[in-house]
């Protein structure tokens, strides 16, 4: 008898300590948001599991090393949060700060409630359509309040939307759940102009012969969002086909797409698109980097 009360104690507590709850989630980006403007990864590291992998535009390093040891100056940041993968996704715009960045960062917690990966895409002067002051301008243009709960499409039919974006990428036939209106944004450029009260998201144009993979998903129904981590092939024309780090954003309302964010990073400046222009270098962080359509 006493042993099954201990058994069953255990599983709750392992059940309990595996609970994955909005207001935790919430509080980790808020943590994580803090920490960036602080220049202080402390928080961060409280709540990392040993071991953590985590990554700058996909390459592999220590939290001592990354961006958050830099405090930066945020204008607009906005989370999403996903209980059922217990994950999360925070777009951050700074636009005011000496040096500008648009960044996307991915948080996965494990059983524990620790943060197992975290990836982050850093984009700033020379990344894909890079204008932080652009996409400041553009977003608080855009509505992102949490959707109505008896107006909420459930998760499936939110990461299908997103899904079917880039299936239509390499298959013209697919039919994407575009809004009206729908607008897109890229790096700070945004697509609204092409028609400002219809669906601007079509008019952009998509590639067709594109096979874009190792999606990962965060959802989030309250906000009606899904957020699309992939590798972008063929997006710095100076590498090749060679996958670059991206991030997709998709607001989706009854069931069809009305807003899209996008941070994506390149190798050199311009996304190799400037083949007649003498490129300029760039520092990023210590770090010597040359720096930097297909639309995306």
């Amino acid at each position: 008898m006493a042993v099954s009360i201990i058994l069953g104690w255990l599983l709750f507590t392992a059940s309990a300590s595996a609970e994955c709850t909005r207001e935790f989630l919430i509080g980790a980006t808020n943590k994580y948001v803090a920490a960036q403007v602080a220049g202080s990864p402390t928080d961060v590291v409280a709540l990392a599991a040993p071991g953590i992998t985590y990554t700058e535009n996909e390459v592999p390093m220590g939290l001592a090393r990354s961006i958050l040891t830099e405090p930066v100056k945020i204008d607009h940041n906005r989370s999403i949060h996903d209980t059922v993968n217990c994950a999360t996704f925070t777009e951050i715009i700074a636009a005011t700060n000496p040096h500008q960045y648009v960044i996307g960062t991915r948080l996965i917690f494990n059983s524990d409630n620790k943060i197992s990966l975290m990836e982050s895409i850093i984009t700033d002067r020379g990344d894909w359509a890079f204008n932080a002051t652009g996409y400041l301008y553009w977003n608080s243009l855009e509505n992102w309040d949490p959707i109505p709960e008896d107006k909420r499409d459930s998760r499936e039919v939110i990461q299908a939307a997103g899904n079917a974006y880039f299936e239509r990428f390499k298959n013209e036939s697919v039919v994407v759940p575009f809004g009206v209106p729908c607008s897109r944004l890229e790096g700070g450029a945004s697509t609204a102009p092409l028609n400002m009260t219809g669906d601007s998201c079509t008019l952009a144009g998509l590639p067709s012969t594109l096979v874009v993979t190792n999606r990962r998903f965060v959802v989030d129904e309250v906000m009606g969002v899904v957020d699309i981590y992939l590798g972008f092939p063929g997006l710095d024309r100076s590498q090749g086909q060679k996958p670059m780090p991206d991030s997709h954003m998709f607001r989706i309302e009854s069931g069809k797409i009305r807003y899209i964010h996008t941070v994506s990073s390149c190798v050199e400046a311009g996304c190799g698109m400037n083949g007649t222009i003498i490129p300029q270098s760039r520092i990023r962080r210590g770090t010597f980097k040359i720096p930097k359509s297909i639309v995306h």
